[in-house]
């Protein structure tokens, strides 16, 4: 009788038995180390440094040293998958909240919100894009050749973070028409930069805007009824079923990747084109089955067929925080400085100018649009248009800790919109990277939707006449 192969847990099964756990458990203590080294060190603190990237720069140094010593600390690849995974799985569990506005919001700035996010993604597009076409054409022919797409992995690394710049740059790399060798690091060491950009750009605003006296901390928020956040609303499950809440949570979630994943699988089989765009966009098909999974579960409690309430915001804002701190630890942890020793200049140049048009752009849309509270809108937006939400949140939350302001209602309602303006940039980075000739096309539709966006939020300001009987209305905060 034949008998199945034995095995055991010992180090002789390391990479089977160990391997993600080790990982999995580095990321973690760096991820306590970088907020010890936060809340120890008051420039940190102060230039609003999140810990995660505190916690990822420590390990990556670590990791360059144990490789000095001649062994591997870090598993690079296993690192790349965690940040991929994870930023799915933040979009899910972010889609999969029931979001309310808190305030009354002007129809109108939601859509100019949603304006402002696909300008200043199609801006940093073409600039980004580019500076790396001039850069092609610059090192052509010679030994260090420097990809003519690469710059379009700017509006991905300071717009969306680790995982999609890490996404699209390996994208890149399999492409051989492409010429690129940035193998994850070159995305992952921008979106890097794009968190520092945030921090220290935000927190130098304030500090200046203050001393000037246009800025001011809106202090003495409203008091606010005391809620429970594990069951806000009374009718939610309770936490001592036979299966824990958050277990029921994190079920929701698995449940958005698994039908993604479903429609991935698809997309690949289906032509070239669908496979090309399937693999790249998790975050997006996460968010989509999230949203459909949410629309189920509504109907199902309009008809009766579902009595309690499964979906909690607050243990969902809890997996997606776990799953961008996770996501931020491992894609630092996962640059290889080999990979980018020949892409340091077109590195420098797309951070340098991409954070000055950022910065540029924003504040004139922000004065331009939001009037009332432009600080507060200028931070929110800059801190996600060059970090995530999370960096754009805790710096509008420095001058407005109460949320006094609709800028936090305007980001929620804004969401819809801002995806549909965005849509084009992303189905068009496959098509980009594949010649010379697609890049310059994808330059100059870049550049006519930016001017449509850019158009439509300074409407009021070119065409006078017509709006001349409807000023821009102002933003007053309540007594």
């Amino acid at each position: 009788m034949a008998h199945s192969s034995s095995w055991d847990f010992t180090l002789a099964n390391y990479d089977a038995v160990w391997g993600f756990m080790v990982q999995l458990g580095l990321l973690l203590l760096f991820l306590m180390l970088g907020n010890i080294l936060r809340r120890t060190v008051p420039a940190f603190r102060k230039c609003l440094i999140p810990s995660a990237l505190l916690g990822g720069a420590l390990l990556l140094a670590a990791d360059i040293i144990a490789k000095q010593l001649g062994f591997m600390l870090v598993d690079n690849r296993l690192m790349q998958v965690i940040t991929y995974h994870c930023l799915a799985i933040g979009f899910a569990s972010m889609t999969l909240k029931t979001e309310k506005s808190t305030h009354k919001t002007n129809k109108a700035q939601v859509v100019e919100f949603g304006a402002l996010q696909g300008g200043t993604y199609m801006l940093q597009a073409f600039v980004g894009i580019g500076i790396t076409i001039l850069l092609f054409l610059f090192t052509k022919g010679g030994e260090k050749v420097i990809s003519y797409v690469c710059g379009l992995i700017l509006p991905l690394s300071f717009g969306q973070g680790p995982g999609n710049a890490l996404s699209w740059d390996i994208n890149f790399t399999n492409t051989a028409a492409a010429q690129f060798a940035g193998n994850g690091s070159f995305g992952l060491s921008l979106a890097s930069i794009g968190f520092v950009v945030a921090s220290v750009f935000g927190v130098l605003y304030i500090n200046i805007f203050k001393k000037k006296g246009s800025l001011f901390v809106r202090t003495g928020a409203p008091a606010a009824e005391v809620v429970d956040q594990t069951n806000p609303d009374g009718n939610e499950i309770p936490d001592n079923e036979s299966v824990d809440k958050f277990t029921i949570q994190t079920g929701f979630v698995a449940l958005a990747y698994a039908i993604s994943f479903g429609f991935m699988c698809l997309l690949g089989v289906l032509s070239d084109f669908t496979n090309s765009i399937a693999w790249g966009f998790n975050f997006l098909w996460a968010s989509l089955s999230a949203m459909l999974i949410k629309f189920v579960v509504t109907r199902l409690r309009r008809h009766n067929l579902m009595h309690r309430v499964y979906i909690n915001n607050y243990q969902m804002d809890r997996i997606s925080g776990f799953a961008f701190d996770l996501m931020i630890v491992a894609g630092v942890a996962a640059i290889e400085i080999n990979d980018i020793k020949n892409y340091i200049l077109p590195i420098v140049i797309l951070s340098v100018v991409g954070a000055a048009i950022t910065y540029i752009y924003i504040r004139l849309v922000s004065k331009e649009c939001f009037k009332g509270f432009e600080h507060e809108f200028f931070l929110m937006s800059f801190g996600t248009l060059t970090g995530t939400a999370s960096n754009g949140m805790i710096l509008m939350k420095e001058i407005d800790p109460g949320l006094r302001t609709p800028t936090s209602s305007l980001y929620i309602l804004s969401n819809f919109p801002a995806m549909v303006m965005i849509a084009p940039l992303l189905f068009l980075l496959g098509f980009a990277a594949k010649s010379f000739t697609n890049a310059i096309i994808a330059f100059a539709i870049f550049l006519t939707l930016w001017c449509v966006y850019t158009v439509y939020l300074f409407r009021r300001r070119i065409f006078k006449k017509r709006f001349a009987d409807k000023p821009v209305e102002v933003w007053k905060e309540e007594a």
